[in-house]
């Protein structure tokens, strides 16, 4: 069964518990910083096995001390909790 695009209450009530992430382009998105390359890339490596984990992934980018991270559920063709799901689970470990 195919994940269900949020509504626009639903997808409101989701960003309150997600501090520093915005929608933009119809996309999950937040940038976070590190001190140098390698706590950056550290941050990318644990948040790939969580995506693996949730068979869920993220488009992103890296430069240097820097990872951007957009999410959205293509095939639902918006956000859906897939999404909020994940950005919850990179704020966990961006913040552990």
């Amino acid at each position: 069964m195919s994940a269900q695009k949020l509504s626009e209450g639903e997808l409101a009530a989701a960003l309150k518990g997600l501090p520093g992430w915005s929608v933009t382009q119809g996309k999950l998105h937040r940038a976070f910083e590190f001190k140098d390359f390698s706590a950056a890339f550290a941050f990318m490596t644990r948040v790939a096995l969580a995506a693996e984990s949730m068979n869920h992934h993220p488009d992103w980018s890296n430069s240097w001390n820097r990872v951007t991270i957009e999410l959205v559920t293509h095939s639902a063709g918006g956000l859906t909790a897939n999404d909020t799901g994940l950005a919850k689970r990179i704020s966990e470990i961006f913040s552990s």
